[in-house]
């Protein structure tokens, strides 16, 4: 068992969903009281806590999960049904994991380290809500919404209305692209008696519900930016990056229309990785431009 193994059993690059969210709650936090420098000591303690989080959380769904994904053709080979990891191997890496968080989280402030065991069972827990409701997409979205609340907790001790805004955007960009990736397994999902928007409804009223979570997401997000304009003087760099996140949420629904599934991949993972990155760097570069 190598570290490529245990990265490709975490899907270490999907990263890019909720970091640029952290980042996002970790600057709006340094400057909810004006300029502040950055302070490394906490931002490194959030990285640490944003990756062994996520990392206990993959490789729990991976466990939790083993026994259905050995029957599915399409995820069959994942590490654990493959035997590439063992699935005692995958526990010691969950625990060990989720240890490193919480311990991460009592560096940062009492609230943190208080919140870090509800947090876990958020991340945790997800990998069993298909199996009894087909709102699972929205549990994941919940899990990732951490990311900009709890940098910003990390660092103020406190919550505010701008974080938990972005944090319901987050819920609904999720739950959206999350509803849109199941498409893939639609089949499998209702021969197994799992539960999915797309296995309850179908694929047409599926995308639906997800354009109709993505334009949610929009509101949201055009919200928190009117919050940064107000309240922080945040203009052509912030709204840039707002621009270009809507754009490619509807971009991502445009390049599968007419049930093109074969660009599900394309719509999950690179637009959506380029739609985080670019609202969290141009807001975070306004701050200081």
């Amino acid at each position: 068992m190598s570290l490529n193994s245990f990265l490709s059993l975490v899907k270490f690059s999907h990263t890019v969903f909720a970091m640029p969210f952290a980042m996002l709650g970790f600057f709006v936090a340094l400057h909810h009281d004006g300029i502040q420098p950055v302070l490394f000591r906490e931002l490194g303690l959030i990285l640490l806590c944003m990756v062994t989080a996520r990392n206990a959380a993959m490789a729990f769904n991976r466990w939790a999960d083993r026994l259905i994904d050995s029957r599915n053709a399409r995820t069959a080979m994942r590490e654990i049904p493959a035997g590439v990891i063992s699935a005692k191997s995958a526990v010691i890496f969950i625990v060990i994991n989720s240890l490193i968080f919480v311990a991460s989280a009592w560096f940062l402030n009492p609230l943190c380290f208080l919140l870090s065991p509800v947090a876990l069972a958020i991340v945790l827990g997800y990998s069993y809500t298909k199996r009894f409701s087909w709102l699972c997409h929205v549990f994941l979205g919940l899990g990732l919404s951490l990311a900009p609340v709890g940098a910003y907790v990390a660092v103020t001790g406190h919550f505010d209305l701008l974080p938990v805004l972005y944090g319901i955007a987050v819920i609904a960009w999720v739950a959206g692209f999350d509803v849109l990736y199941a498409l893939q397994d639609i089949e499998f999902d209702q021969s197994e008696q799992l539960y999915s928007i797309p296995a309850r409804f179908g694929i047409r009223k599926a995308m639906a519900i997800s354009s109709v979570l993505h334009v949610l997401s929009a509101v949201c997000i055009l919200a928190c930016s009117w919050i940064l304009y107000v309240d922080f003087g945040l203009q052509y760099w912030m709204f840039a990056g707002t621009a270009g996140f809507i754009f490619l949420l509807a971009y991502q629904h445009w390049i599968i229309r007419d049930n093109h599934l074969e660009r599900i991949n394309l719509a999950f993972f690179t637009t959506n990785g380029i739609a985080s990155i670019l609202l969290a760097s141009l807001t975070i570069i306004d701050f200081y431009l």
